[in-house]
């Protein structure tokens, strides 16, 4: 919704390019080129085709005619009839086989080029800089695009479909001009003229049905579409049934359908006029070109032959003048969105990797912040300021503090998914912007709060890499080191379990803590130098995930490594804890000095170290109870 208000047009958005309707169709024939070259010549072989048959019976009418008002013997005329119609079959056969071989093969060539488009578009999105992607004009841009290629006569492959259609338009209209302008040039002024005004309002219909049809349906296609995923979708599944909202939502989605009614309702009204408009047209065209015919025949002794030639030429000519007119502003606002599109896969505001140098090879790094403050777009304060903090090799760090505090700021910071607003990030005292970021990226092993299981096996997921490449050995061993043991012996294909029943019908679903552990896994299975744990055990209880804190701190061993969390299971075994609040660093020390200090950090480790005492109590507890028992 926030996109809509904010760049409610591609114009409103200062990365939107225009490239004129001529570039953008020399880069689209330049792309039918790359992916598809023979789709260029399919093109112009149904363009002929279709042409010239929408005209070649009234060209046979008229030798046919001709033939007959001869007055020859009746068994030449026979003879040259059936050659004629040997000719003319063999012909029409032909132009036929073109028009049809022509638009068979077009169309899904025109998908095919699409999908590689897609596959551009796709591969610009996971190119992009993490930081771009959270920005609200690199998202509005990227939607653009996304809809420029989402469908067969929009975007990049109308662009195809329309240029077909207007190359067939504009050939039958050159080769029917001159034949038209020889019978008289004012019905050449006069169809243009027909057909100048039937095409305004043609035009004037598609706005009035945008701004008011399709504009305004916006809403409801949403109101539609989430109220299909919330009735169809099992997300909601339980508190539909246990609040027992069938009744309710199903007059909401009557509500949505009543909605689009109306709206559908206006726009077969409009299309009506269009078509009234339109038929009395071509009646005014039509009788237009038989009054012009009639008084050819009163005043030039225009035979009967060529009255059917001119009538067919005529006619051929007016059709095909409407049609370009009509497809012209339809190729144009295919245009536009095709402008949409080169707009994002041309973005230029993330090129900064040129001048970029290899990461020195090392066997410990040292990382250090300095000054570094960092403030989102359009945000009036800082959610990161005047942070100096040096990770030393093989040190372990805890990162906490509540909620917004800027801790998940510092890590984006320190995985370089964010780039510094002010100051500076060393890696053993280089910037690391001189680095690419996708070298600086193998050297961190994340575990982040939210774990995103992919549609692939467990072993894929673990390794991140297909099946064919990767380790199955390692990536089992590293499952068990993380906890998910008993998992893997409850499943019959073991490491090779297919995750989720997206894609595979046997696919498992993982529960929260088993999302974590699978995590944990990828990390140890990267086996970078470093190692950064977003709050990776949200989803355990704070007993459970302090005991895997301390396992994990065995696995990663002389490895460096943050730990970030606004609960302190971590705290106690490492080097270092850094304490934030409201996105400054306000205390640094090791456990013992932040206790000893008695400050922020120790009272907030005061009030959760009673629920852990709580908990160890109720242990005590229940283990007497099962004695006594």
């Amino acid at each position: 919704m926030w996109l809509e208000d904010e760049y409610k047009e591609s114009k409103d958005n200062p990365l939107h390019k225009e490239f004129g309707i001529w570039s953008n169709t020399r880069y689209i024939i330049g792309k039918m080129i790359k992916y598809k070259p023979d789709v260029v010549a399919l093109v112009l072989l149904g363009m002929v085709c279709s042409s010239v048959l929408s005209y070649f019976w009234g060209i046979f009418s008229k030798y046919v005619i001709d033939i007959i008002q001869m007055g020859l013997p009746e068994k030449e005329a026979m003879e040259r009839l059936v050659k004629l119609i040997f000719a003319a079959g063999f012909i029409a056969c032909l132009l036929n086989i073109g028009s049809v071989l022509s638009d068979c093969l077009v169309w899904y060539r025109f998908i095919y080029v699409r999908m590689h488009m897609i596959t551009e578009r796709i591969a610009r999105v996971l190119s992009l800089k993490y930081e771009l992607i959270e920005r609200p004009d690199v998202l509005d841009v990227a939607e653009r695009a996304a809809q420029a290629t989402g469908g067969n006569m929009n975007g990049v492959e109308g662009m195809m479909r329309y240029m077909q259609q207007l190359l067939t338009s504009l050939f039958t209209v050159v080769v029917t001009f001159v034949a038209v302008m020889v019978l008289d040039f004012r019905l050449i002024l006069a169809l243009i003229v027909l057909c100048v005004i039937q095409f305004l309002y043609y035009r004037k219909i598609v706005e009035k049905d945008k701004k008011e049809v399709w504009d305004e349906l916006s809403d409801s296609w949403r109101k539609t579409d989430y109220m299909e995923r919330v009735t169809q979708y099992c997300d909601h599944a339980k508190e539909i049934r246990l609040f027992n909202l069938s009744e309710f939502l199903s007059k909401k989605q009557e509500e949505t359908y009543l909605d689009k009614e109306e709206k559908m309702d206006l726009h077969h009204e409009l299309w009506f006029k269009n078509s009234f408009v339109t038929q009395i047209a071509n009646v005014v065209i039509k009788a237009l070109i038989y009054a012009v015919l009639f008084f050819a025949v009163f005043t030039k002794d225009l035979s009967v032959g060529n009255f059917t030639l001119f009538l067919s030429l005529s006619m051929a000519f007016s059709q095909a003048l409407l049609n370009l007119l009509q497809r012209f502003g339809d190729y144009k606002k295919a245009s536009l969105e095709t402008d949409d599109f080169r707009s994002f896969i041309e973005l230029d505001i993330d090129d900064d990797e040129k001048d970029c140098i290899e990461i020195p090879k090392a066997d410990t790094y040292e990382i250090e912040f300095k000054n570094v403050s960092y403030k989102y777009a359009k945000a009036e304060t800082y959610a990161l300021k005047d942070l100096n903090l040096k990770i030393h090799p093989g040190e372990k760090l805890a990162v906490v503090g509540l909620n917004g505090a800027g801790k998940t700021t510092m890590i984006k910071l320190l995985l370089r998914l964010y780039d510094p607003t002010e100051g500076v990030i060393t890696l053993n005292g280089t910037d690391i912007r001189k680095y690419r970021r996708e070298d600086y990226y193998r050297l961190f092993a994340p575990v982040f709060q939210n774990v995103e299981i992919f549609a692939f096996l467990m072993s894929e997921n673990i390794a991140m890499y297909s099946r064919d490449k990767l380790d199955g050995d390692r990536a089992k061993e590293c499952a068990i080191s993380a906890g998910l043991e008993e998992k893997l012996n409850s499943l019959i294909k073991g490491i090779d379990t297919p995750l989720t029943n997206v894609v595979e019908e046997d696919g498992i679903d993982l529960s929260g803590g088993e999302k974590q552990k699978l995590a944990l896994a990828r990390a140890l299975y990267k086996g970078s130098k470093i190692v950064v744990l977003d709050e990776p055990t949200s989803a355990l209880d704070a007993i459970a995930e302090q005991r895997l804190y301390e396992q994990f701190d065995e696995m990663i061993g002389e490895k460096s490594a943050v730990y970030i969390s606004h609960r302190l299971a971590s705290t106690r075994f490492c080097d270092k804890v850094a304490m934030f609040e409201n996105g400054s660093m306000v205390e640094l020390g090791s456990h013992d000095e932040l206790m000893e200090k008695n400050g922020k950090y120790a009272d907030m480790f005061n009030v959760q170290a009673q629920y852990y005492r709580d908990n160890e109590e109720g242990e005590e507890t229940q283990q007497e109870v099962e004695k006594v028992g």
